[in-house]
């Protein structure tokens, strides 16, 4: 069938007139921060031109860490992690612990060495302090250069965070290793064995590679020194685990649903009550041990083999996250997501737009919306949700775990609005697993068809903003 607008078109110079019943509000989610550096020719400095991006969660008094998301070495690798701030996922673990997010471009060409900025002891490790710093001036926040870190790291971001590890072990909550790190390389003397003291035993580790990049020529000699890492700091009594992902080789695939479960119970476990204290030692009475050939974990309690030759994990909830995640490749979520809040429909030259906000669901993340019209389902948005590498999300992502632009709003236009009668509107968030949540309230429009002398006809909305706000009688026209 035609639309009203069409039919009219026929007879009138159709004209669309909005009314508002106030302004649209524009919902912040946090602050958005960045630096930038040149690469520098002097000895012991960075040499590559490096931008790190910083968000801050809207409503922290005080931030009690840094949530460091670390890429991998290449072109494709730091390009990809230019939008990683605005990872939505991410971002709800940094809002649930008053952490801020950062994540480093480091500008590498294609052929050039990586090591000259993975190896952080080659000037990163100065730059990245130096960010802090600035991050505290521009934000007000003087407390990001004190707060612990937690560090994820691919490939050569993994290389990097090993190094970290032991310049730094104090300052670290905990880290993952994504398919990378340095223990390899220093033990056959192609960079520097750095000093290991004792406190590089005392940070919770999670050794997490793909199984299939285990025989690849490139990536898989690198895996193998990894188990020797993990070995050597179990013998230690390290807090340390081991998660190879069965469907994966070197790209990150969904590991992120048993990194943000690990980071979250290491950040529950060791941030101190205030900023500046140190951080807390790992409580060894919720661990769970597991076999790394396996895909069972037990309480460490009841462990029956040699505790040293297995993998630790923080507590229940990871642990049975990690036997999920061993046999399967991902982690489910038995749980919806929470209802989309403050939405808002407002009449437009081509259609009602539709905002809201929404609480990512912090197990599965985001895979879409459900737009609802009149009590039935109108749309899904987006249409398709993209992911070649994983679950299909909201927010499409890259090889190396970090959100991929053009990046998508909470915003909706319904195209097909009846002219002549009230709609009704309401949203509903989908998660990772496809589970719903509770639909958002209503937010209602009018649409009606008026003819004037001097303009023959006016498709006029009216916006409500909620149900049971009453549309006004004489509105007093307004330019689109």
């Amino acid at each position: 069938m035609k639309s009203v607008r069409s039919r009219l078109r026929l007879v009138f110079l159709l004209t669309t007139i909005c009314f508002f019943g106030g302004a649209i509000p524009i919902f912040a989610v946090g602050n958005y921060f960045e630096v930038a550096y040149p690469g520098s020719k002097n000895t012991n400095e960075l040499i590559y031109d490096v931008t790190y991006r910083l968000w801050i969660p809207d409503g922290v008094k005080t931030l009690r860490g840094v949530i460091v998301h670390q890429h991998g070495c290449g072109v494709g690798s730091w390009k990809g992690a230019v939008p990683g701030a605005k990872d939505l996922h991410w971002q709800a673990l940094a809002k649930k612990w008053d952490c801020a997010l950062l994540v480093p471009s480091y500008q590498m060409g294609e052929k050039d060495n990586c090591r000259l900025w993975c190896d952080p002891r080659n000037g990163s490790e100065k730059t990245f302090l130096k960010s802090l710093g600035d991050f505290a001036k521009q934000s007000g926040r003087g407390e990001l250069e004190k707060v612990p870190w937690c560090l994820w790291g691919h490939s050569g971001g993994g290389f990097w965070s090993s190094l970290m590890l032991t310049l730094h072990p104090e300052r670290i909550v905990a880290i993952w290793f994504r398919s990378g790190s340095a223990f390899g390389a220093w033990e056959k003397g192609e960079i520097a064995k750095p000093q290991l003291t004792p406190a590089v035993y005392q940070v919770p580790l999670m050794f997490n590679g793909g199984v299939k990049e285990e025989s690849d020529p490139r990536h898989g000699p690198a895996r193998v020194a990894d188990r020797t890492m993990f070995k050597l700091w179990r013998e230690h009594g390290a807090p340390a685990g081991f998660a190879p992902d069965p469907r994966t080789g070197h790209e990150t695939g969904d590991s992120r649903y048993l990194a943000i479960p690990f980071f979250d119970a290491c950040l529950a476990m060791r941030l101190p009550a205030r900023t500046g204290q140190p951080l807390k030692p790992v409580d060894l009475k919720p661990a769970w041990l597991a076999d790394i050939h396996g895909d069972e974990a037990h309480p460490a309690a009841k462990f029956a083999h040699d505790p040293k030759e297995a993998g630790w994990l923080p507590n229940e909830r990871v642990a049975k996250a990690w036997e999920q995640y061993v046999k399967f490749g991902e982690v489910d979520d038995t749980t919806p997501p929470p209802a989309p809040t403050n939405p808002t429909a407002a009449a437009k030259s081509d259609g009602v737009e539709l905002t809201w906000d929404a609480e990512i669901d912090f197990e599965s993340g985001l895979k879409a919306f459900i737009i609802q019209r009149d009590g039935k389902d109108l749309a899904q948005f987006p249409e398709k949700p993209q992911n070649k590498f994983g679950r299909p999300l909201f927010q499409n992502m890259s090889y190396g775990d970090t959100c991929v632009e053009p990046l998508l709003d909470f915003k909706f236009t319904d195209t097909t609005a009846r002219a002549g009668e009230r709609q009704e509107y309401r949203v509903v968030a989908v998660n990772g697993v496809g589970l719903k949540s509770k639909p958002s309230r209503t937010v209602s429009v009018r649409c009606r068809v008026v003819a004037t002398l001097l303009s023959p006809s006016s498709h006029i909305l009216d916006h409500d903003g909620d149900k049971s706000v009453a549309a006004p009688t004489t509105p007093a026209p307004r330019s689109p």
